[in-house]
């Protein structure tokens, strides 16, 4: 890496005022010979982050990397404060899930003068310059599964309906919830527009259908709301969740008022990130489907764009035109999403190796 400016020194000066905030990373210094990443994750609360940690520093620490990994909780100014901290520990390049997409423009400033290259991982940094990277799946073809999933389990091709359907979002402050959504409804939207599908609500944009932290307690709530005002006299038959916490608590809600019965069964309920909880769920034929992000897979690609930064080689990026963050085009790179239900489960996560028979019990 080149180094450090005198502009660089006096905020890294600065910024040693600061300390990591509960993270992985608040111990000494990571060592590695082939550089010092830092980590920054949103939050332990969700299976999925855990898991993108743990790949992201066996792999890094398997190629000769130092990993300087650190959780915010979902917390932004803890997330700041933390790579404030990596960027005066001596990181070489930032790996960041951000917590609040649009929230990191004067920390990334900091990096940047630092010379200190930035990834966003899975999540798209916004309103900065200084985003040299984006790894993640195709956020779009997320969306894509979901609804095609919705359409094929109500047959909607051949059914006259009409079916009611409520819509979950993911949160406002995450650029991929848009990307979800605008998947999920390219398929389900003409079903709505000629009536096969129904939103008893009328709640259909991201402003009201949006779950403010990806939270399933918050789901849950809206769920009971809506439930409670659009279905005394009529069954959901499907719900649209672009996250599996959403989902679970969707499902709470819906066995709340006796959904979940043979006489009552629970509606189609889509999901995302295969996370333990909703497998299992899967299992038992409550909720409905997932999608399955290989979070090994998106480890190792990190670790080759990081590799190829530090050895100043070819960052390998497959989409240019797609990513952007209202400042620039961010260069991406984007894994393949699967679905996943009760027919496929076994092979797709069984046999990959992402998760062991005995897990799903």
């Amino acid at each position: 890496m080149t180094p450090r400016t005198t502009k660089a020194t006096a905020l890294l000066g600065a910024a040693l005022l600061l300390t990591g905030c509960g993270g992985v990373g608040d111990a000494a210094r990571p060592e590695g010979e082939a550089g010092i990443v830092g980590i920054s994750m949103p939050t332990q609360s969700s299976e999925r982050w855990i898991s993108d940690g743990r790949n992201m520093v066996a792999e890094f620490e398997a190629r000769g990397f130092g990993a300087d990994l650190q959780y915010a909780e979902d917390v932004v100014e803890d997330q700041v404060a933390q790579i404030e901290n990596m960027i005066t520990r001596g990181a070489d390049v930032l790996v960041i899930a951000a917590v609040d997409g649009e929230a990191l423009g004067d920390v990334l400033d900091m990096a940047a003068a630092g010379d200190i290259p930035v990834i966003a991982y899975d999540r798209l940094i916004r309103g900065s310059e200084n985003v040299d990277y984006y790894a993640t799946f195709d956020n779009f073809e997320v969306g894509v599964l979901q609804g095609r999933y919705i359409a094929d389990a109500l047959d909607l091709e051949n059914e006259e309906g009409p079916f009611d359907i409520e819509l979950f979002g993911g949160s406002p402050d995450d650029n991929n919830a848009y990307f979800f959504n605008d998947g999920s409804m390219s398929v389900l939207q003409p079903y709505i527009d000629d009536g096969t599908l129904e939103v008893r609500s009328g709640q259909t944009s991201m402003e009201q259908i949006a779950t403010q932290r990806w939270d399933g307690a918050l789901a849950q709530d809206r769920m009971d709301n809506l439930l409670s005002a659009h279905y005394s006299d009529e069954d959901v038959d499907a719900v649209l969740s672009p996250y599996d916490g959403i989902s679970l608590g969707v499902i709470e809600s819906l066995r709340a008022v006796g959904y979940g019965t043979e006489d009552k069964p629970l509606p189609v309920i889509t999901g995302q990130d295969a996370e333990l909880a909703s497998v299992k769920s899967i299992i038992a034929g409550e909720q409905t489907q997932t999608v399955f992000k290989d979070t090994r897979a998106l480890a190792e690609q990190t670790v080759d764009m990081v590799e190829a930064l530090v050895e100043g080689e070819e960052v390998p990026v497959n989409d240019t035109e797609t990513y952007d963050n209202g400042v620039k085009v961010v260069p991406a790179y984007l894994l393949e999403p699967v679905s996943v239900d009760a027919g496929n489960y076994s092979d797709v996560l069984i046999g990959s190796g992402y998760y062991e028979e005995s897990d799903l019990r």
